[in-house]
């Protein structure tokens, strides 16, 4: 599959080392080693995918572009619009021109988040009662210094969206609100670090932060027959996925643990995602929509109670 790289920033880079041969453009309007200046300038026979690392506000006039002139689409999270009606256009031409959409989340290809999602399908957890998800780094100064990354709602929607992804992939949409707790500019202009939640069943906690100095991931999932937790993510290394059965009426529970280290495989697994969607066709956009819709009610609702 001929694709060209739209963006050769860090996440750019990324993509075209693990999509190697199949790379026959490159396209950035200021980056020296980029093939062209503008998306237009490549022709359109030269490649059947493009894989979209610009900036978010770039990204809905590209793929626009891509989809109606039948390419197949990788786009890199977070896939935003003012209102759910543009996503949906960028569905229908996806279906119009059958062609895959996706919108990349690469931390589904954890080895221990499919794991986890495995664990909590066969039920060994029972009735769910409680999920803690946790990201943060402490990338804030590298946040502040960029061109572009620095503004909006700031880590809630940089990592915030990860997480939603997350709870779509584990746990199924999750209807009504979520309630921002706290979100916070210690040292940037946009969000640093927030929390929030769901109030409903099972119930659900969430922390991003970009003043996390020392890298970490993690999610705890309580159920009446045990609990099950991530801890580390492979690009961090290493990552453990411990599983605890429950002792009733109560006592040290039986555990299993496993850890696994290595090369962070999640970028190379979701290519391959990708060239199958490209052969099936198919799209991920629904997930989006609902993305979209909590991260800006999150974002609305926090400016309002002035949690900031």
């Amino acid at each position: 599959m001929r694709c060209v790289i739209v963006g050769v920033g860090v996440q750019g880079r990324k993509r075209r080392a693990v999509a190697g041969a199949d790379v026959v453009a490159t396209v950035d309007p200021v980056a020296p080693d980029a093939k062209s200046r503008a998306l237009e300038d490549v022709p359109l026979d030269e490649y059947e995918a493009a894989l979209v690392c610009t900036p978010d506000r770039a990204k809905l006039a590209a793929l626009a572009y891509l989809l109606s002139h039948g390419k197949h689409v990788l786009v890199e999270k977070p896939l935003l619009a003012d209102d759910a009606a543009s996503l949906h256009g960028l569905a229908n031409l996806a279906s119009q021109s059958n062609v895959a959409c996706y919108t990349a989340y690469n931390h589904r290809f954890e080895p221990h988040v499919r794991r986890l999602k495995e664990v909590l399908d066969a039920g060994r957890l029972g009735n769910v009662y409680l999920a803690r998800l946790f990201y943060g780094n402490g990338t804030a100064r590298d946040v502040q210094r960029s061109a572009w990354r620095d503004q909006g709602a700031g880590v809630l929607t940089d990592l915030g969206s990860h997480l939603l992804d997350l709870t779509l992939f584990l746990f199924g949409t999750r209807e009504g609100p979520f309630v921002p707790w706290g979100a916070y500019r210690f040292e940037n202009r946009a969000y640093d670090h927030c929390s929030f939640g769901f109030t409903g069943r099972p119930a659900f906690e969430y922390q991003v932060s970009l003043v996390s100095w020392r890298n970490t991931f993690s999610i705890d999932v309580v159920g009446e027959k045990g609990s099950a937790h991530v801890h580390g993510l492979c690009k961090w290394g290493p990552s453990t996925l411990t599983v605890r059965k429950r002792v009733l009426p109560s006592g040290r529970p039986d555990e299993e643990v496993k850890t696994i280290t290595g090369p962070d495989p999640t970028w190379e697994l979701e290519y391959a995602h990708f060239k199958q969607l490209c052969r099936t066709g198919g799209t991920n956009l629904p997930n989006d929509v609902w993305i979209n819709t909590v991260l800006q009610d999150l974002t609305t609702r926090a400016a309002e109670a002035r949690v900031a």
